[in-house]
């Protein structure tokens, strides 16, 4: 999308007044929506349409669910399939990386096609992938089918944001997001809950089959009462963009997921590395001088727009250190089953799905900075509240500091990701959305593989010197042994020190793996440290301020 558009004739529109239904705002020839607030398929009276967002909201509900739920099938897949752990992680590996490389595509097909039609392709994309999936037959099998359902599941999200953009007038944005927003803080947290029953229960396949008559449904829906949005038949497709950032996000998301178990200095994760950052980097100094960008760069000129970026990615790392951590120290140190995982997550998932659209409102009334202190407050007390866990925490402490931190999460997620969108005029709704959550899927991914690593680390670190003190040669721990084998070998079980020995170096292991894991809490905290001095940028005051600056620049704009 070149920055010169042709000149929009009159003054920009009000917000929430988008006239007749159906009558556009006159706007930039075959772009979609004006820039002065008005879009062709926003609600007179500037009114939310509840029955488009709900739809919007089942799709991308599907598409997050689905990431989360497989994760519970895999050890039972391993022995189905007969395949190790090196081969069954490219289910989950083949869906992460298709997902994120055709993210930035869907502003472009959006644009060219209509957000409508685009959505429902996705929605059927993703519909007959879990079908195929449900029936497949092996590994190489199920893999395939995955990259399939991930080309859905991976347009869905920045699509339906962008649709939600362009339907809602800018004064309920909030409102709208923060029910939307509930999809992406609930489903991942529900997921494990989910498919630990149907794994349990029924059997694997339902996982996928699940999908299929809500996805029908929600097709028949989305035909019926979604309204096409304008179609660019001038537009481009930009191939050496799409063929750089494709590569280049293949590339970042692969050493990512791969690095933990290949190394992070072995010579396929560098090279995968240096491979993507050159690619990017291409890809970058491409999108700026190209007059129609498949991802718009030039986008992150706009100061509000780059804070609300850098802050939601910031905030991402943030809330997978809770998602991804915990079911670990539950599981493994805790001895619960995924189901009770879940269950032990669920109430931080209802927290958000509460706070959520409680957020949106407030938004709209007084914008993203006070909700953004009084949140990251909460979460930075709360995160770095969690690195005492240990082996002895309280189930019932963990799940509410868990359901407290939710609150933080809630209450600034949406208004930060608002804040930014709200800046753009309509028409740039779907290159933005795709920005955004390209940038979810790549901190995501960048946060769960240096979080790892950290704990991974700590976890050495902490078993080296508790090892140091259960020596041997130590009097206490010497008399600690003398004791334990005593009551091993009265009880009948082992006999002797290697028994005593054995059962100190696993719990060694399972107090180094808690303190790890309590100190990347501890990093995690000072990730979320850094975001502070960004929401400063999201006041209301210098949100509208510089969406006036994208109106009047996008609207007196001369040709080229």
């Amino acid at each position: 999308m070149s920055d010169k558009v042709p000149r929009v004739p009159g003054p920009p529109g009000p917000p929430g007044n988008p006239g007749p239904p159906g009558t556009p705002k006159p706007g930039p020839p075959g772009l979609s929506g004006a820039p002065g607030g008005g879009s062709p398929g926003q609600t007179a009276g500037g009114q939310i349409p509840w029955a488009q967002l709900f739809i919007l909201i089942a799709g991308g509900f599907m598409a997050i669910l689905d990431s989360s739920i497989v994760n519970v099938a895999l050890p039972k897949l391993m022995s189905i399939f007969g395949v190790g752990a090196e081969k069954i992680q490219w289910v989950m590996t083949a869906y992460l990386l298709v997902s994120g490389v055709v993210i930035p595509v869907t502003g472009y097909l959006g644009d060219r096609f209509g957000y409508k039609r685009l959505y429902i392709y996705t929605l059927g994309a993703f519909t007959i992938g879990s079908a195929l999936c449900a029936f497949a037959w092996s590994n190489n099998s199920l893999v395939a089918f995955r990259v399939l359902q991930a080309i859905g599941g991976g347009m869905m999200i920045p699509v339906s944001m962008a649709m939600i953009f362009r339907i809602v007038p800018p004064h309920k944005m909030g409102t709208a997001l923060g029910v939307w927003g509930i999809t992406a803080m609930l489903a991942p947290a529900i997921g494990p809950t989910t498919g630990g029953y149907l794994v349990d229960n029924f059997s694997w396949h339902t996982i996928f089959t699940i999908n299929i008559p809500i996805g029908i449904i929600v097709i028949f829906l989305a035909g019926l009462i979604l309204r096409e949005t304008d179609v660019r038949h001038d537009l481009k497709f930009d191939i050496p963009g799409f063929m750089l950032s494709g590569l280049g996000c293949f590339a970042l998301l692969l050493a990512l997921s791969e690095g933990q178990d290949k190394g992070w200095t072995s010579q396929y994760i560098v090279t995968l590395l240096v491979g993507a950052f050159f690619m990017l980097l291409l890809f970058v100094l491409w999108e700026l001088q190209t007059p129609q960008p498949m991802l718009d760069i030039r986008l992150l000129r706009n100061p509000v727009f780059a804070a609300s970026q850098a802050t939601t990615a910031m905030l991402t790392m943030g809330l997978f250190a809770a998602i991804f951590l915990i079911p670990i120290y539950a599981q493994n140190l805790m001895g619960l089953t995924p189901m009770q995982t879940g269950l032990l997550l669920m109430p931080m998932a209802i927290m958000s799905g509460i706070m959520m659209p409680i957020s949106g409102r407030l938004y709209d009334k007084i914008g993203a900075l006070p909700l953004c202190i009084v949140g990251i407050t909460i979460l930075i007390i709360t995160t770095y509240k969690l690195h005492v866990i240990n082996l002895d925490t309280s189930y019932h402490w963990l799940q509410g500091m868990l359901a407290l931190r939710a609150v933080g999460m809630g209450l600034m997620m949406m208004p930060v990701t608002t804040a930014g969108m709200n800046t753009l005029p309509p028409f740039l709704s779907g290159r933005a959305s795709a920005f955004n959550n390209l940038v979810r899927q790549i901190s995501a991914s960048m946060g769960i593989a240096f979080l790892t690593w950290v704990m991974l680390k700590r976890q050495v670190f902490h078993a080296q010197m508790l090892a140091d003190s259960a020596s041997i040669t130590n009097p206490v721990a010497h008399d600690t042994i003398q004791m334990m084998a005593t009551q091993l070998a009265a009880s009948g079980m082992v006999s002797g020190q290697d028994g005593s020995v054995a059962l100190i170096a696993l719990s060694v292991q399972r107090q180094s793996m808690a303190l790890g894991i309590g100190d990347t809490f501890i990093v995690s905290t000072i990730i979320i440290l850094f975001a502070v001095p960004l929401i400063f940028l999201l006041s209301k005051k210098r949100v509208e301020a510089q969406r006036a600056i994208e109106m009047q620049k996008y609207s007196a704009a001369r040709p080229n």
